[in-house]
């Protein structure tokens, strides 16, 4: 149907209402917009009509991996390094990775720092970041924390989301968010059942989505 649509020449944008990863290259390749809403309810109607009309700034962001074939499910963003997803011969690259959403402006992240760079074991940091609308208009952007164990005695995931803040920008202002991270955000349930953090590297991430991440490293000693 959505193929028949597009195919008239009258602009189109889909409204998907749904509850789990569903593969929708299609519409992805020839739709020029799409709204995810999920099960909104009863004032689904009204929410779409003012985010098409722009009353309101969308920027939700997806909880989930779109996968980018049914081969690939399932996909998720916090797999193993040695995991693959998806058929022998088929593309591991997801349609729309976790933590990706739009909205009607543009956002740009600059100068991520962590202090301090190191620390003991149960020590905290401050990780900073710029973020500056750089559209025309206003809008809402949700900076998401992750965070990698580069090396460790027990296999962790790629990346694993630590923290997000929500923020509204005017056109061209910037705001610095700060996350502070620690023990609870690096910890991880070790071969001896007890939760700790090892020392080592670390790689700190932040960024729109979680394939679209500034790093920086920083390193735990034990002391």
């Amino acid at each position: 149907m959505a193929k028949a649509i597009v195919e008239t020449g009258v602009p189109v944008v889909v409204v998907l209402t749904h509850g789990k990863p569903i593969t929708i290259n299609y519409i992805a390749e020839n739709v020029p917009a799409t709204i995810d809403t999920w099960y909104l309810g009863e004032k689904t109607g009204k929410v779409v009509v003012d985010a098409l009309f722009g009353k309101i700034y969308p920027g939700g962001k997806l909880p989930i991996t779109y996968p980018g074939s049914i081969g690939q499910i399932p996909v998720y963003y916090s797999h193993k390094p040695s995991a693959r997803r998806g058929y022998l011969n088929g593309d591991e690259i997801s349609l729309f990775p976790f933590g990706f959403g739009l909205s009607y402006t543009t956002f740009e992240y600059s100068n991520l720092k962590i202090t301090p760079d190191s620390n003991i074991l149960d020590g905290k940091a401050i990780v900073r970041v710029d973020i500056k609308n750089t559209g025309k208009i206003k809008g809402d952007e949700i900076v998401q924390l992750y965070i990698h164990d580069k090396i460790v005695t027990r296999t962790r995931p790629v990346k694993e989301l630590k923290g997000f803040e929500r923020i509204t920008l005017k056109a061209g202002e910037t705001k610095t968010v700060e996350f502070e991270i620690g023990f609870e955000d690096l910890k991880f349930y070790n071969q001896n059942k007890k939760w700790a953090v090892e020392s080592g590297e670390f790689d700190i991430m932040v960024g729109s989505s979680s394939d679209n991440l500034n790093t920086v490293l920083y390193t735990i000693i034990d002391k």
